[in-house]
């Protein structure tokens, strides 16, 4: 989810730079988590006796989307593209998977 606090619009929905990355206003509860790591898994597994238990994710970001775009700044930032990645503090990555416009490029 982008906020549009950048008031930058690109193709029609607003445009994300890398420290779009805030869990539960950004990055939303999605999928499920089966990283030993997140304490929800780990509580679940351990209640089932062992066996693997995914629970939904709700991410745990601390640092940044990286790389973002090298020449496209928005909010005096590195704008996101299709390549760029969030590392969770649980050991998973975040990939943007439908970026919400088809118009614009960012290289």
């Amino acid at each position: 989810m982008v906020l549009p606090t950048n008031c930058v619009m690109a193709g029609g929905p607003a445009a994300a730079n890398i420290m779009d990355n805030k869990p539960m206003v950004n990055i939303l509860p999605f999928a499920m988590c089966s990283s030993p790591a997140n304490p929800m898994v780990a509580a679940a597994t351990a209640a089932a006796l062992g066996v693997l238990t995914p629970m939904p994710c709700i991410p745990a970001t601390a640092a940044p989307w990286a790389p973002g775009s090298p020449t496209v700044m928005i909010a005096k930032m590195p704008a996101l593209n299709n390549s760029s990645m969030l590392m969770c503090s649980y050991g998973g990555v975040i990939q943007v998977s439908a970026p919400g416009q088809a118009t614009v490029m960012v290289p």
